[in-house]
């Protein structure tokens, strides 16, 4: 076969990723706080583009966007062959790329507050979603000193979840770092912090129960309640002593800011549930174009034409990717509202099986797209503030053929039985496996003991013997535990009384100034 050149012209589609098609793309995944700082960068940088409230710069006010004609846009693309790219958003945290000295504050981590801190081990401590948005509301309760709401009654009320499951979330949420933490009391704290040191016994309960004696210096009663001599009284009141009694504090005392939602979720007259966007987080930005007409008939050099041109086209481009993002966002949150009602109206145990495959078809977006759009995005709602992420679970078919149950609900229901179970007739996961069927759901045994494993619920076995050695102490102490404190007796006094500088012998010890 004999080599031969020839020319050939072929045609091909392929898409191509333009500079603002990237960076509209990296918009959406912004949170309101980098998006803010990202919009105040090209407010500094771009001369045309101005803040929606900042007035006009000249006799007439700025015109929108949407007010720019055809013509006007593409005499300027057409001045403009040789557009550079966008200035970049870089992944530190807002500085800008190109030719301008990195900004060293940028690679300096963040003071790590307390609701960080406990959120992190939040992610590990819990897989299923309804205990961590459980977990994720005791956490913004927490205040500075590490302390949450004495009732969390209310908790279980607006997340449409029982008291148990509150409880149960509060346990694991009060083994969390720094000990003591997430304790609705002095005596919860200081009692978390002795089983963390394995000094919870008898006489170190009764006395951290009866605080407000220590405070009154009735040492006569409590070394009668305690059962122990003078020494050892001593010795424990130095061990409550040398305890933290507000573990928050080492993270600072700055108040911590509350979570700002993107989009908030409100119950309308007719019963729906209306979907709007937080317009106080949405950057409000126009393009003065009285300007840029001014100066174009007195500009004359190629290399000022050419930088006004490219300033327009870029606070364009932003005017609407905002006004994009936005409609995304709203059309993303009120899908997920609505796929979601039951959770909405009835709590997390009406979660339904949902993915990002389910809304992106329903609203005729991307995957990608969806993803983007609910990664650092927040929604205010009746049962509390959580992540859109939150609201996608996995799904179990069901055992009649209808429709799916989510994988959270499923847990709730495993929870509840066992839960409901008597000592003596704890049930087992094939039983279990029974019961669900019985409801309609379709599950085998090994995924109620991963579920069951996941939610840290022993075994049948470990349940028969923790429920009834519980009886049996439950009886031989007569059900005593912990008790509030004397109402007449603040948290600030109580503290200011019990920890004192050690010094003098067992009276001036011993002695309680308020």
């Amino acid at each position: 076969m004999a080599l031969t050149q020839r020319l050939e012209f072929r045609q091909s589609q392929s898409l191509v990723m333009s500079p603002q098609l990237m960076q509209a793309i990296k918009l959406l995944q912004l949170s309101n706080l980098d998006l803010t700082t990202f919009v105040e960068e090209e407010l500094e940088r771009n001369p045309l583009l101005e803040r929606a409230n900042d007035g006009a710069a000249g006799d007439e006010a700025p015109i929108e966007v949407n007010q720019v004609s055809a013509e006007q846009l593409a005499d300027a693309q057409a001045h403009n062959a040789q557009d550079g790219p966008l200035t970049t958003y870089t992944e530190w945290g807002g500085g800008a790329s190109g030719e301008e000295d990195h900004n060293l504050e940028a690679f300096v981590a963040a003071e790590m507050t307390l609701s960080d801190h406990l959120a992190e081990q939040l992610s590990v401590a819990f897989t299923a979603p309804a205990q961590r948005m459980i977990g994720q509301y005791l956490i913004d309760l927490v205040d500075e000193a590490g302390y949450l709401p004495p009732d969390l009654g209310q908790a279980a009320e607006r997340l449409g979840a029982s008291q148990k499951d509150v409880e149960d979330v509060l346990a694991v949420l009060q083994k969390f770092d720094p000990p003591g933490v997430c304790a609705r009391n002095l005596s919860e704290c200081l009692a978390i912090q002795l089983r963390e040191l394995d000094r919870y016994d008898p006489a170190m309960q009764a006395l951290v129960e009866h605080l407000d004696l220590l405070a009154k210096r009735d040492i006569a009663s409590l070394r009668k309640l305690c059962g122990v001599d003078d020494e050892d009284i001593a010795d424990m009141i130095g061990e409550i002593r040398r305890l933290n009694p507000k573990p928050g504090m080492k993270f600072g005392s700055a108040r911590l800011q509350t979570m700002v939602p993107d989009v908030y979720v409100r119950s309308g007259p007719d019963g729906d549930w209306h979907v709007e966007l937080n317009s106080d987080t949405l950057p409000r930005v126009l393009v003065n174009q009285t300007y840029y007409s001014e100066l174009s008939k007195k500009i004359g050099k190629d290399g000022d034409k050419s930088y006004f041109t490219n300033a327009l086209q870029n606070a364009t481009w932003l005017v609407r990717a905002l006004d994009q993002r936005a409609r995304t966002i709203l059309k993303v949150a009120t899908e997920i509202v609505r796929q979601q009602d039951g959770f909405f109206t009835h709590g997390v145990a009406h979660l339904r099986p949902l993915n990002l495959k389910a809304v992106a078809d329903a609203i005729q977006m991307h995957e990608s797209t969806v993803s983007r759009v609910t990664a650092n995005k927040y929604m205010a709602t009746n049962r509390g503030t959580f992540e859109l992420k939150y609201f996608f679970t996995a799904s179990i078919a069901s055992a009649d053929g209808g429709e799916a149950h989510s994988a959270e609900a499923v847990r709730h229901h495993i929870k509840q039985l066992i839960d409901a179970e008597e000592p003596s007739a704890i049930l087992s996961d094939d039983t279990i496996v029974e019961r669900l069927r019985a409801l309609g759901i379709d599950i085998a045994r090994r995924t109620v003991a991963k579920y069951r494993e996941a939610m840290r619920i022993p075994s049948s076995v470990q349940r028969r013997r923790d429920k009834q050695w519980s009886t049996i102490n439950s009886r031989a102490s007569g059900g005593t535990g912990l008790r509030e404190e004397n109402p007449s007796l603040d948290l600030e006094s109580r503290i200011d009384a019990l920890y004192l500088p050690e010094s003098g012998p067992l009276e001036r010890d011993l002695e309680i100034d308020n």
